[in-house]
Formats: C-alpha cells, structure tokens, sequence
C-alpha cells in the first residue's frame, strides 16, 4: 500500500488557490480521512511570480504540464486551467498515462465529456467532476451514488449566482444562461446516462425580464428565477434554461445571493434539495479536493473504476431524444405593452382561444384612453407551440407597442 498520495495541480488561479490552501492547511484532517497523506508535490502555471496569498514548498510550482503529467511522484491530476483545447489535451494525455483526474471544467465536459468519460473508462482510470456543477454542493455524488437507486422524475436548479443579483438589482444585466446550459448538460447526462450536445439544450437569458415583471411575478405569488430544468417523461427528456415563476414560498425561490440550488425528485426518495456556495475559491475548492480524497481512497484499495465516471456503465448509457421546445408544456406569464382602447383585451383573448390557450388571471391597468397600457395574463397548461403561434399573432396587432414578455412558470400541477 502507498505510503502517500501525491497531487499535481494544473492551473493556479482563484479555483487553483483555494485547492492549495486546503491541501496545505488541511492535511491532518485529509490523513485521517484517507489513512495516508495527500501531499501537493507539482503544481504547473505560466505565471509564476503572482502572489496567490499561499506559500508553495521550495520547487513545487512550475510551468510545464507535461513535465507535471509525466513526474512520478504525481498520482492524481487536476485540471483547473479552463477552456477546451488545452484542458482536453492536459486530461486525456494523464487519463491515457492512468492517471486519474479531478477538473471542475464544466465547459469541457458538457462540449466533450463522452469523449472524456469513454478514456476514463478505457483506461481504467478514475475522473472526478464534483466541481463543475453547483461550487460547494455535492449534487455530482448525489448523482452518481446516493441516488443511484433512483429513476430521477425531474431536476430543478439555480446553478448560476450571477443571475441572483441580476434578477434583484440591474435585470436588464446580460446574463446568456450558457453557464447553467453547461452544468445542466453534465446533469443530464449523469441523471438519465444519456449522451447530451448541450446545442439541444433550449437556452434563454434574463436579459428581456423587466423590474415590472418582477413586480407581476410577487402579485402572483411568484418569484422569478433563472433555471435549469430537466424531466424524464416518456421515454424522452425535458432539458431548458430559461427564466422561470416558481412559488415565493418554495425553497428554490429563497435562493440569494452567491447560493446555488438543486432541487431534485426521485422516483423513491421524493424531494431532495441541495444548496450551498456556487462558487469561490475556497468552496469551489473543497469539491475539487472531495474528488481527489475519493479517489485516494481508491488508489489505495486498488478500486479504480468503482464508480462509473457518468454515473451508468459505459456500454449501459442510451440515447434518450431531448424534446424540442416547441413540444414542452408549461404555464405561462404573458405582458403585453397595448394602447388603452376599448376590446383590446378581448381580442387577445380571441387568438389565445383559437391557439388552445386557456386563461387563468389577468391584471390590466386602470384606464388611460390612447396611453400605453400593461395587461398581464397568466394561463393554464398550454403547449410551447401554440404559445408562440399566438404571440407571433397578437404582436402583429396594430395596438401592440411592443414585443410580448413571455416567462414560463413552474411549480403547480393542474
């Protein structure tokens, strides 16, 4: 049995500094855990002279990744450096060396983890990826371990703070979605063991969501979150990013701030919401070095390959069809900028029903004849197609001002 394990750390950035700092400050606590020191023996960067705030053993830091890859003394690789073509090229050159690999890159994953996870899986080698999803939050080992019993009905999250403080203080603030379009990808995958192109993924960003939206939304009883949302139905797969009402007093809607949120239905255990620091440094940090005490442990049993990198065996995982937008049922908020005049509100009304839209509630102004007007309307379940048919017919009316605001909404069963 090894005497130690040691680390080479690729990448010595914010995410980078806070693995240091934990492996260098932590190391009784990690020892205890694993039996056997995990010591920081190579850590590779092009800048080599910037203070991070962590003092380095006399030689570990160094600026070349292969030399890193091919030291000996190296046991586990972590990937931090980000981006594609680098970071793929730094973790198939260990996984094919057999070394294991820790990377939070979610990116990568979502764009080329099949590629990735069929190397692990050939050569033999465990990858962990803790860190690319939800910062802090383990949702990548509830994945592929605690809820391994579970056929997973559905998963909702707020996997970019960002759109936190967005949604609060500046919503016109542009916030793409493409971050959680990537971790909600790696979800996927690991959920349902399907091959995912996060290009299936529908993505819409919070840049059109107003202060008067959000204003609505509370009346409703609702608040609005950017999330990703995913649901097995039917043999197919739900997979969006998008604006989203869901119920002020479910937990997803009290996420603030640098939180991140999961909040997933299993078909045996029910609910289960997990939630924590996003991202940071030191949170970010300590998923990273979650990953390399688990496989520690492995190395030092020789148990690598006990957890199946996407969570199914590799020659178990399917292809699923992701379910086009357009097929996807919802509720709907729906705004409309209407000049005052009288039956406007009964001609939308019209083309909704003849589109098979049912209204729930609305809220209309008080008058103001010849005047710009809100009327907000909230209906029944509906399907994406005919929401959008009947947008793209009352947009064409002469008393629309403006483009309709649009948000789904989440949360109640009808």
């Amino acid at each position: 049995m090894k005497s130690k394990i040691g680390v080479g750390l690729i990448g010595f950035g914010t995410v980078g500094t806070g693995v240091a700092k934990i492996l260098l400050g932590s190391g009784a606590l990690i020892k205890r855990r694993t039996g056997v020191p995990i010591e920081l023996v190579r850590v590779a960067d092009l800048d080599l002279t910037r203070d991070r705030g962590v003092t380095l053993p006399a030689g570990v830091l160094i600026n070349d990744a292969k030399a890193l890859i091919d030291d000996p003394a190296v046991d586990i690789v972590i990937e931090l450096i980000g981006g594609y073509d680098a970071a793929k090229r730094v973790i198939l050159d260990a996984l094919a060396k057999g070394k294991p690999v820790v990377t939070a890159n979610k990116a990568l994953l979502a764009v080329h983890g099949e590629e990735i996870f069929e190397a692990a899986a050939r050569h033999k080698v465990d990858l962990g990826f803790e860190a690319s999803v939800g910062g802090g939050i383990p949702v990548i080992r509830a994945l592929t371990e605690g809820l391994a019993a579970n056929t997973i009905l559905s998963l909702y999250g707020i996997i970019n703070g960002t759109s936190n403080y967005i949604l609060r203080a500046d919503p016109a603030f542009d916030v793409a979605g493409v971050d959680s379009a990537h971790k909600l990808a790696i979800m996927v995958s690991l959920a349902y063991g399907t091959p995912v192109n996060v290009k299936d993924i529908y993505t819409e960003g919070i840049t059109r969501i107003t202060p008067v939206d959000i204003s609505y939304a509370e009346e409703f009883g609702y608040t609005i979150k950017l999330l990703g949302i995913a649901k097995s139905l039917d043999g197919e797969i739900e997979a969006r990013v998008h604006p989203t009402m869901v119920p002020s007093a479910s937990p997803i809607a009290q996420v603030e701030g640098v939180y991140n949120a999961i909040q997933l239905v299993g078909d045996a255990v029910g609910d289960i919401v997990l939630y924590g620091q996003g991202a940071g440094s030191m949170p970010t940090g300590s998923a990273v070095v979650s990953d390399v005490i688990a496989i520690a442990r492995n190395l030092l049993r020789d148990a690598a390959g006990r957890v199946p990198p996407a969570s199914f065996q590799q020659d178990q995982r399917r292809p699923l069809r992701i379910r086009p937008m357009e097929e996807i049922l919802s509720q709907y908020y729906m705004r409309f900028m209407v000049l005052d005049r009288p039956g406007v509100l009964s001609q939308i009304a019209g083309v909704l029903g003849r589109h098979n839209i049912s209204i729930a509630s609305v809220i209309q102004q008080g008058r103001k004849e010849g005047q710009t007007v809100p009327v907000v309307i909230m209906t029944h379940t509906s399907r994406e197609r005919d929401v959008q048919a009947a947008l793209r017919d009352i947009d064409n009316m002469a008393f629309i001002s403006e483009p309709t605001t649009l948000i789904r909404v989440e949360g109640h069963d009808e």
